[in-house]
């Protein structure tokens, strides 16, 4: 069958790392434009990926058939109902809108106009994540009363952008950026939260968005998560504790794809979401716990089910639905921190 088109908007971090070698390795995909004004980004989707820059989103609308938007934050609402309206189905990078209200209205649209609509959550496919269902649905650690999970730096020189110096409009800050993995990954894991307590701080001279974030939930079950993300962290704790009746699971260390990502590999090399064996996390309790092999992480898999939902339709990779839950748990902590309160959900 012909490969189906594909238009990227935003050719930054998002775009040039992630979405486009992962779409490039999928079967049954073409990243055919990527959106970009910047003349040496233009020239590398050209050499790289034998794909158009075109200079506005628009310019996608006739010779695509899906979009992906790897944009600023800002723009994912009004450039995926673009999309939406112009008949095209949709991939929108995290976080998929500023509010809960926001993404239903992206939902509702898609859902009348019969189109998929997906979001990339690709935490989801980290090894570690994996390797934690693996264990809880083994039962190796029991039932779960407490998760700790954390996306710590040490970057205490800022990089500036609208990251970091936009305002509320910018939807900038660690609270939407990795806070949105942090809370997608606890709710996946332990089930629907009912309180929500967040502490969001600004550190770093010249930075006007939250670069050092806290957020406790207490779920349905009982089970409590604690999740942190900091730009100014000097002494990094575990990336996951997992406290259950019977054991815990305990992992340093990032996921491997990215930092490969980043270094030019793509997603179909050998080995490419393999961890070795010296990063692995152990189970058990503390005079008496293993390493555990770290499930490979498989980001390919986020565009592997996108090909198969429009050939075959097929559930998307992640639902949006999900995705409004873990918003209104966003909104929630943003509520929390500004007033020092829990709020029940």
């Amino acid at each position: 069958m012909t490969d189906l088109r594909v238009g990227l908007i935003g050719y930054g971090v998002a775009g040039a790392f992630f979405h486009a070698p992962l779409i490039a390795a999928t079967p049954g995909l073409r990243l055919s434009a990527v959106v970009t004004g910047n003349p040496e980004r233009a020239a590398e989707v050209s050499e790289k990926y034998d794909a158009r820059a075109v200079g506005d989103a628009s310019d996608l609308w006739d010779s695509s058939d899906l979009v992906v938007v790897a944009s600023p934050n800002r723009t994912h609402v009004p450039l995926a109902t673009a999309a939406l309206n112009a008949g095209l189905p949709v991939v929108v990078d995290k976080p998929l809108a500023a509010t809960a209200e926001e993404a239903r209205g992206l939902i509702r649209l898609a859902r009348d106009r019969g189109l998929m609509l997906t979001v990339f959550q690709n935490r989801r496919w980290d090894g570690d994540f994996l390797t934690i269902r693996r264990l809880l649905s083994a039962g190796e650690l029991g039932t779960v009363n407490r998760l700790e999970s954390r996306f710590d730096r040490w970057r205490p020189t800022p990089k500036g952008g609208w990251r970091e110096v936009g305002g509320a409009d910018e939807i900038g800050g660690l609270l939407y950026d990795l806070g949105s993995h942090l809370v997608d990954q606890a709710l996946r894991l332990l089930g629907p939260a009912t309180e929500v307590y967040a502490e969001l701080d600004i550190r770093r001279p010249g930075v006007t968005a939250d670069d050092d974030v806290f957020i406790a939930l207490t779920h349905a079950s009982g089970a409590r998560s604690h999740l942190w993300a900091g730009a100014v962290t000097p002494r990094l704790a575990p990336r996951f504790r997992v406290l259950g009746s019977r054991a815990g699971y305990v992992k340093y260390g990032l996921d491997v794809q990215e930092e490969r990502l980043r270094a030019g590999l793509g997603p179909d090399s050998p080995g490419f979401g393999d961890e070795p064996q010296d990063r692995w996390g152990t189970v058990g309790i503390d005079d008496d716990n293993h390493p555990v092999p770290t499930e490979p992480g498989a980001y390919a898999d986020f565009y592997g089910a996108v090909a198969a939902s429009l050939r075959e339709g097929t559930p998307p990779p992640v639902d949006p639905e999900e995705v409004v839950e873990s918003l209104t748990v966003l909104e929630a902590a943003r509520r929390s921190a500004t007033e020092r309160l829990i709020v029940s959900l």
